[in-house]
């Protein structure tokens, strides 16, 4: 019974991003806050950030620098859970501003676009669209997920 309601709290959620999708980041509440830096997350659509676990619960984010200290701390963050029980992982195409897989995204790092937190990772759904933001906004290297560590989230920050 249990995973039944965790799916169908899933399906909702997913039911709900989608419904709300259409060009413009989705189900962002105003209430929303940033566990990293307590900023509400919908003020800042063009950045915003997801983790969502397989219990339903979930953490927004401001941006998506905010996004990996979390996910790359979570003991301190979100204490008792861990990687395994997270169910989709979510960041904000620069370009559509649909919400896109956060684990397969592409990020520039160092460019002169400025996130609600100043340096920012910024995420495509595509490499070409990452390349062609990289060129135009001075960035200095496009980067996988699985290349982000926490000693750049902290060079970000400085």
């Amino acid at each position: 019974m249990k995973r039944l309601m965790t799916a169908i709290t899933l399906m909702l959620l997913g039911l709900a991003l989608i419904a709300d999708g259409a060009g413009k980041p989705a189900g962002f509440a105003p209430r929303d806050k940033c566990p990293v830096c307590g900023m509400f997350v919908a003020k800042y659509p063009n950045f915003a950030a997801r983790i969502v676990y397989k219990d339903g619960s979930y953490a927004s984010f401001d941006g998506t620098k905010d996004m990996f200290t979390y996910y790359l701390n979570l003991q301190k963050y979100a204490p008792g859970k861990t990687a395994g029980q997270i169910a989709s992982l979510s960041v904000t195409d620069y370009y559509s501003l649909s919400l896109i897989d956060g684990f397969s995204a592409w990020y520039v790092e160092g460019s002169d676009v400025l996130g609600p937190m100043g340096k920012e990772l910024i995420s495509f759904a595509q490499e070409a669209d990452a390349e062609e933001f990289k060129r135009d906004h001075q960035g200095k290297r496009i980067l996988r997920f699985r290349d982000v560590t926490s000693n750049l989230i902290r060079e970000l920050a400085e």
